[in-house]
C-alpha cells in the first residue's frame, strides 16, 4: 500500500478549543453508573459521524469513539481493523491507551495517600532510598504526579529505523530510572513543570514498594476489579494486545517509497505505569465517570486531580498539568480535564468536564501517533464531540 506520508500528533483538547469551539455552560453534578448504556437515543452525532467518515485514509486507519452528554450517550466505529483483510472494527475493541495510563497510576498513589500510607509532601527519598543519588534534591510525591519533579528522562535515539528495531526490547523500570540519571536534572523540583513520563514511572515503582505488590496489580485490585473493567489491563512485557482490537500501522518512507508497517505488537516496557495499558472506550467511560464522580477518592485526594501548580511550564506558559489530567479553559470560561495518549499506532484520549456530565472517550489507529503536527481525525472527533454538548 502506498500513501503519503503525513505527520501528526494526538490533539489535545486544548488545540481543540484554541480553533474556536463555544461551548454552552456547565451543567448539574450526576450519579455514575457502570457501563452506562450507549444507545445514541437523545445524540445527535451527525457532525460526530462525518468526522469519523472517509477512512481508513493516510492519517488514520480506524477510530472508535464514546461520547456522553447529558441528553444520552453515543458510541461509533469507523475504518477497517486489520488493512489486509479489511475486517471491521470489533465492537468494543481494546487499544493502546499510552499516557491515559497516568491517570489510573495517580489514582491508586492518591488513594494510597488517603490511606495514610504515603504522604504527598514527603520526599520520595523517604520511600526509595536507593533510587535517587545521595546528593539529588528532595523530589516530593505530588511533584512525580504534576510533573514538576526535575527528573531528567533517557537518551535514547530519535531514529523511527531505531525505534522499531529495538521496539521489543524489555526494559525494568529501575533500569529507566538509572540511565536517566545520567543526564543532569531539568531543574530544581518543584520550580516549574515539564510534561514526561520519568515521574510516573517512579510513581509506579513507589506504589511496588509502599503495597508490597507490582503497580499491575494494584490496579486491578483497586480500580479495574471493583469497576468492572474486565477489558483494562497492563500488559507487561507481552507485546501482543489481547481479544479483540483494531490493528495499529506507523508509517515509514524507505528508499522513497512510502508504506504502513503493522506496529500492533510493541513491548511496552519502556513506559511502565505511565504509557502501557490497554483498554476500551466502555472500560475508560466507566472509569472517567467514576473517578470524577467520586468513587475512587475522597475529596481531599480528588481535588489534586484539578488543582494545577502555581509554576510555568518550561516553555513559559502556564501550567496545565494536575495530578494525572490537563486542564483546558473554554471559551466560556469553563475547565475542562482530558488525557491524551500516544503510541506507536495508537491514539486516544478521555476528557470530561469537571461534574462529569460530559465525557469523551476515543481511539483512533493513527498512522504517525508519535510525529509532529496536526492530526485530522482526532482534531475533528474533539470538535464534533464539544458541539455535541
Amino acid at each position: 500500500m502506498k500513501i503519503t506520508r503525513v505527520r501528526m500528533v494526538t490533539v489535545s483538547l486544548a488545540a481543540a478549543v484554541a480553533a474556536g469551539v463555544v461551548l454552552p455552560a456547565s451543567v448539574p453534578a450526576f450519579a455514575t453508573t457502570r457501563h452506562t448504556v450507549c444507545d445514541g437515543a437523545g445524540v445527535d452525532a451527525s457532525g460526530m459521524r462525518q468526522a469519523m467518515a472517509g477512512l481508513p485514509n493516510t492519517v488514520a486507519t480506524s477510530a472508535q469513539v464514546r461520547v456522553t452528554t447529558p441528553g444520552g450517550c453515543w458510541t461509533g466505529l469507523s475504518g477497517v481493523a486489520d488493512l489486509r483483510t479489511e475486517a471491521p472494527v470489533p465492537a468494543n475493541a481494546r487499544f493502546r491507551i499510552g499516557s491515559v495510563t497516568k491517570v489510573f497510576t495517580a489514582t491508586v498513589v492518591l488513594q494510597l495517600a488517603a490511606e495514610h500510607r504515603l504522604s504527598l509532601d514527603a520526599p520520595v527519598q523517604r520511600y526509595l532510598p536507593e533510587l535517587l543519588p545521595a546528593e539529588y534534591p528532595e523530589v516530593t510525591v505530588r511533584q512525580l504526579l504534576n510533573h514538576t519533579d526535575g527528573l531528567p528522562s533517557p537518551a535514547l535515539p530519535d531514529d523511527l529505523e531505531w525505534i522499531l528495531a529495538h521496539r521489543y526490547d524489555r526494559w525494568t523500570p529501575r533500569q529507566i530510572v538509572r540511565d536517566a540519571l545520567r543526564n543532569p536534572r531539568e531543574f530544581e523540583p518543584g520550580a516549574k513543570q515539564h510534561y514526561t513520563n520519568m515521574g510516573y514511572i517512579v510513581a509506579g515503582l513507589l506504589i511496588e514498594k509502599v503495597t508490597g505488590r507490582p503497580y499491575a496489580q494494584e490496579i486491578d485490585r483497586r480500580i479495574a476489579r471493583p469497576l468492572g473493567l474486565r477489558d483494562t489491563y497492563v500488559p507487561g512485557a507481552d507485546p501482543a494486545i489481547r481479544g479483540p482490537h483494531a490493528h495499529g500501522y506507523q508509517v515509514v518512507t524507505r528508499e522513497g517509497v512510502t508504506s504502513l508497517i503493522d506496529v500492533t505488537n510493541w513491548s511496552q516496557t519502556l513506559t511502565p505505569a505511565s504509557g502501557d495499558m490497554i483498554s476500551t472506550l466502555a472500560d475508560l467511560d466507566t472509569f472517567t465517570a467514576a473517578l470524577f464522580g467520586g468513587r475512587l477518592l475522597p475529596p481531599a485526594q480528588l481535588g489534586e486531580m484539578f488543582t494545577l501548580p502555581p509554576v510555568k511550564d518550561v516553555s513559559g506558559g502556564p501550567a496545565t498539568h494536575s495530578a494525572g489530567l490537563e486542564a483546558t479553559t473554554l471559551p466560556n470560561g469553563e475547565v475542562l480535564w482530558a488525557k491524551s495518549g500516544a503510541r506507536y499506532g495508537y491514539s486516544s484520549a478521555i476528557g470530561a468536564s469537571r461534574d462529569g456530565r460530559f465525557r469523551l472517550v476515543y481511539s483512533v489507529t493513527s498512522t504517525d501517533a508519535k510525529g509532529e503536527g496536526q492530526m485530522s481525525t482526532a482534531e475533528g472527533i474533539i470538535h464534533a464531540a464539544l458541539a455535541m454538548r
